[in-house]
């Protein structure tokens, strides 16, 4: 039973060394997509606040540009991790809304016909920023490179 534990202990280990780099990858991509996301939407605002307004969002003009800026300039801060928590906390809250607005059958049929909510368009932003929000930045960030700088060294 020892040698199973062993491996099993060393295999975790191992797996342990690829959470940096699997945060790496997730914030690269997702960052991509969403800074390309908010980049279509800044070029095409009118459609953007025509949608808004048939979703009945309140001042669907500011609402338009406030979500287009949210979601480009926040891609490129989470490609770079930078602020990610609180960044990643108002993108959770944007696509939560998102669902709210846009697909409210998804989070409405979540016990009845879960599928709506994975098919929905808010999924992996929503997925994405839940993981950067409860894990944080990982190694390879500018946040980790700022908390080096400005910790104050212990004694």
């Amino acid at each position: 039973m020892k040698p199973l534990i062993y491996l099993y202990s060393r295999g975790a280990e191992a797996a342990s060394t690829l959470q940096s780099p699997l945060q790496l990858a997730i914030r690269l991509d997702w960052g991509r997509q969403l800074a390309q996301t908010g980049w279509g939407k800044m070029h095409d605002i009118a459609r953007i606040t025509g949608f808004f307004a048939s979703l009945n969002i309140p001042f669907p003009s500011v609402n338009a540009h406030f979500v287009a800026g949210l979601e480009f300039f926040r891609g490129i801060f989470l490609t770079l991790e930078l602020g990610s928590r609180l960044i990643a906390l108002l993108l959770s809250v944007n696509m939560l809304v998102a669902y709210w607005t846009a697909d409210r059958d998804a989070p409405v049929s979540f016990f009845s016909d879960p599928g709506k909510i994975y098919a929905a368009d808010p999924y992996p932003f929503l997925f994405a920023s839940l993981l950067v929000l409860i894990f944080g930045a990982g190694f390879f960030s500018v946040d980790t490179l700022l908390a080096r700088r400005f910790t104050p060294e212990k004694a």
